[in-house]
């Protein structure tokens, strides 16, 4: 029986040896013949036979009668087989583990299927992957557990840096004017122009081509909940990035001129790009709970449509009892859709079910305006 006992022990060695190698032993302790065990168990003699030869493997109803036979746990035989399977098993393709670092720091599955990335062997998409991310090497790929360096990157979730540098790879491809702030500054009015109807939103991309700005739409990847970037290719090369997240005309017409207010003000240009995510809330707000560079694009985003004073004057004539007629005479009068004062109300009030049906979807006219897409069933057409 100690033989028995230190089955699991000694299988650990290699080559390991079936089960049966282990029960003929004990047999033979106990001076028992395979009839012996047959007639014990109640089965064919050749049921035994097969097992003791290795030719057939120890089911889980076999392993609790010889615990019974053998007293000792069903455990002990049922482990010896799993042990023994698996050495026989053969070894997997060295890429899954390869492939497995990726997709667990990397939604690499997801970036596949937007093209991003074609699906090939695990050297092949390391090799993508550096390109992507654009350095040279896979331990320089940012967030990777073997990465040789800190960087700003660190920072950033792995979803939103995707797809920031799909933005990144996408306008580099794209042929620009030069870029003047001037031209930028004075564009502004015309955009505000945009904000009265839905459809003029299909105008926007051509706007800030002509003052040199890089326009991109691009589909959030999940779980990322990023709404916008203001990124450079270099100091006269501004890009915006837009995921239209909530695809809400009034969410569009706060992260819009966010994000020009970012390149107005050359944030992003000597430390790194700048990705808002979640731009709502408190992180939609003025107060010193968000860094100085977000304040200043939150207050341009407010006062794009609905500056600070005008929404309180408004408030403070109107409450308690603000009406659907109130909001869309209100907004007539700035030459605004409702659905942005009533976006406005919402964060300021917090009551965000509050005339939801002027929030309208605004995806759609960018798309057909002409919009360098990336999702949403469109594939951009740049390469790595």
């Amino acid at each position: 029986m100690a033989d028995l006992r230190n089955m699991e022990k000694r299988v650990n060695t290699t080559p390991v040896p079936p089960p049966g190698f282990y029960i003929r032993e004990e047999l033979e302790e106990r001076g028992w013949s395979q009839r012996d065990l047959a007639f014990v168990l109640g089965c064919p003699e050749q049921a035994v036979n097969m097992i003791i030869s290795g030719k057939r493997g120890i089911s889980p109803e076999m392993a609790k009668a010889l615990g019974d036979v053998f007293d000792v746990p069903a455990e002990f035989f049922a482990n010896l087989q799993s042990i023994y399977d698996l050495a026989k098993a053969r070894d997997p393709d060295p890429g899954v583990a390869r492939r497995a670092r990726l997709q667990d720091r990397y939604p690499v599955r997801e970036m596949i299927k937007r093209g991003w990335l074609e699906e090939t062997d695990a050297t092949l998409l390391e090799v993508q992957m550096t390109r992507f991310f654009e350095c040279s090497d896979p331990e320089e790929i940012p967030h990777m557990p073997h990465a040789g360096y800190k960087s700003h990157y660190d920072e950033t979730p792995p979803p939103q840096l995707a797809w920031l540098f799909r933005v990144r790879q996408i306008a580099k491809s794209i042929a620009a004017v030069k870029y003047t702030e001037k031209m930028l500054r004075e564009a502004i009015q015309r955009l505000r122009s945009l904000a009265y109807e839905p459809d003029e939103i299909r105008h926007v991309p051509r706007i800030l081509m002509e003052c040199g700005v890089r326009f991109i739409l691009v589909e959030p990847l999940p779980s990322s909940k990023i709404d916008g970037v203001c990124v450079w290719l270099d100091d006269r090369s501004p890009v915006i990035g837009i995921s239209t997240r909530l695809d809400r005309i009034d969410n569009f017409w706060f992260v819009l001129p966010h994000e020009i207010e970012h390149v107005l003000s050359g944030h992003g240009q000597s430390r790194g790009e700048i990705i808002d995510a979640e731009l709502e809330g408190e992180r939609a707000s003025s107060e010193t709970t968000v860094s100085e560079e977000e304040r200043t694009a939150n207050r341009a985003a407010a006062d794009f449509c609905v500056s600070d004073a005008e929404l309180d004057s408004f408030i403070a004539r109107k409450h308690p009892y603000i009406s659907e007629r109130d909001i869309v005479g209100f907004a007539h009068r700035l030459q605004v859709h409702p659905g942005i004062v009533v976006g406005r109300y919402q964060y300021r009030t917090g009551r965000y079910d509050f005339l939801r049906k002027y929030q309208v979807r605004i995806r759609q006219f960018l798309i057909d305006g002409g919009a360098l897409v990336d999702g949403w069933g469109h594939i951009a057409p740049v390469s790595i």
